[in-house]
């Protein structure tokens, strides 16, 4: 395993991401409530580029006690990717993908140093 420099932690926003080249092996690394988090940027579904996806808040749908629903919910606290290529969506947080718990991001390894972040591919 090689550890590659990505960059100032401050770069690297809430809500916010960074996809860098490690020699051939792209990843990207997220900001989500204050911390960082890493993952490869190949969607298990097809390898397509998944870190390059949309984020936004996870999509409920709110049940009524008499099993109705008419309306689309965000929960806020939860943010998911979105792959480009086929609409498949990931947890940030767990890289779990939503509706296929078998199917996971996976993760690279992340350190920060002195306010500089590292990844290890």
């Amino acid at each position: 395993m090689r550890e590659f420099l990505v960059g100032p932690a401050e770069a690297i926003a809430e809500g916010g991401r960074l996809v860098v080249d490690c020699d051939g092996t792209e990843v990207g690394v997220f900001r989500l409530k204050g911390r960082l988090v890493a993952w490869h940027n190949l969607c298990p579904h097809r390898q397509g580029p998944v870190c390059q996806g949309r984020i936004y808040a996870r999509v409920v749908e709110p049940v009524a006690p008499d099993g109705t629903t008419r309306l689309l919910a965000y929960d806020e606290d939860e943010r998911h990717l979105v792959c480009p290529w086929h609409g498949y969506e990931f947890d940030l947080e767990t890289g779990r993908c939503q509706g296929r718990d078998a199917m996971r991001l996976r993760p690279a390894e992340l350190r920060e140093d002195g306010g500089v972040v590292y990844v290890s591919v």
